[in-house]
């Protein structure tokens, strides 16, 4: 049933985070009723439905909220949610009619979420923006990349999903444990900016003590090291090494099949060109495969670099089930696991179109309304 089997979630749709973090709730049991536009508009990139993985485990509904009748149908849905999440501009949700104010007074519990770039106040607030945008203004983007090249963007992992979705999770679940116990919801602002910027902690730590420099790409782990890079191997193929401890270290020199009393000390800065020069030249006498058999079931800590079709196939993966395959679609297995209450995906991602009858009526709204609002053309018409 999932950790989260009785909680309830109203999911403003929105694109990349939001859903996110709705389906990370999902996923661990959470009841998720995605709102979403009735009329589609740019909401980001267009796939399929069945790869939409972001609105798996959900319920859905598509409400015309220009319309009176519709930001009705959405209070309603609130009046019986235990949390909310909505990731527009600030205000945008206040010019609904769905507020924090107004769902407050009609759900004193609700744990109001609310996800954004910049945050809900500061001189930023109002301005567009994307993952990009806001690791570059957390110091992170900065220290990511290459010491002689731009700076690299990770994909849209560390603004978006770790500083936005997981932040923003984390904050909904702490607030729900408090309201259970005082009766009062609150309002969560979690800003990519702030959980970027919460994700540097440690390397703002090394860098005020002088244990870290600003130049990227020549630090112990941002791929300055020899010892925490990739190496290309014969067939053209990646392997990543990751031997911080001096233990590690001398296992991986040792399977490299290398002298390490003949090698420039490991810490040793200026001879790190040097040292990364013969890892090089030893990776690439072999393919990849080779690599990984010799590394294999050591703590050299090194790892062959998978793609994202190749890595579902591993055997590592196979064997702990980190991958499913449902219907002809690869996709990441919910996480964590939980030993007595394990979570699962409960559905494919719905279409809000086929689906905002039956949610509704699951969600107790009366059936003769549901009819009304369809007839009146604020939801869509059944079978439509």
């Amino acid at each position: 049933m999932g950790p989260l089997h009785g909680v309830k979630v109203v999911e403003m749709s929105n694109i990349g985070p939001g859903p996110f973090c709705g389906m990370l709730l999902a996923d661990l049991g959470a009841e998720v009723v995605s709102v979403q536009r009735l009329a589609t508009t740019d909401l980001g990139f267009d796939i399929g439905l069945r790869y939409d993985l972001l609105n798996r485990s959900k319920q859905a509904v598509a409400i015309d909220l220009k319309a009176a009748e519709g930001v009705a149908l959405v209070k309603d849905l609130v009046v019986g949610a235990d949390l909310l999440i909505e990731g527009f501009r600030p205000g945008v949700m206040e010019r609904l009619g769905l507020g924090p104010e107004v769902c407050h007074t009609l759900n004193p519990r609700l744990v109001y979420g609310r996800m954004t770039g910049w945050g809900q106040d500061g001189p930023l607030a109002q301005m567009a923006g994307h993952d990009i945008n806001y690791i570059a203004m957390s110091g992170a983007l900065a220290a990511i990349g290459p010491r002689d090249g731009a700076p690299v963007a990770p994909l849209n992992l560390v603004g978006d999903f770790a500083g936005g979705s997981l932040y923003l999770a984390m904050g909904l679940l702490a607030a729900l444990v408090e309201a259970r116990s005082s009766g009062q919801g609150q309002v969560v602002d979690a800003a990519m900016l702030d959980g970027s910027a919460s994700l540097m902690t440690m390397h703002m730590g090394y860098r005020q003590a002088d244990f870290w420099n600003l130049v990227r790409g020549t630090n112990s782990v941002d791929g300055g090291s020899p010892w925490y890079t990739t190496y290309r191997t014969s067939d053209g193929r990646w392997m990543a090494v990751g031997c911080v401890e001096q233990r590690f270290y001398r296992e991986f020199v040792r399977l490299l099949g290398l002298d390490i009393a003949v090698l420039p000390k490991q810490h040793d800065q200026a001879r790190w060109p040097d040292l990364r020069a013969v890892f090089e030249a030893e990776f690439a006498t072999k393919s990849r495969d080779e690599w990984e058999k010799i590394f294999e079931g050591s703590d050299a800590c090194v790892s062959p670099v998978l793609d994202m079709d190749e890595a579902p196939r591993h055997a590592a993966a196979n064997a702990r089930s980190t991958f499913v395959e449902r219907g002809g679609i690869v996709e990441p297995a919910p996480a964590p696991r939980f030993s007595r209450t394990p979570s699962a995906i409960r559905n494919d991602p719905p279409d809000a179109h086929a689906t905002t009858a039956a949610t509704l009526a699951a969600w107790g709204v009366d059936p003769a309304r549901v009819k009304a609002l369809a007839a009146a053309g604020v939801i869509p018409q059944a079978g439509a």
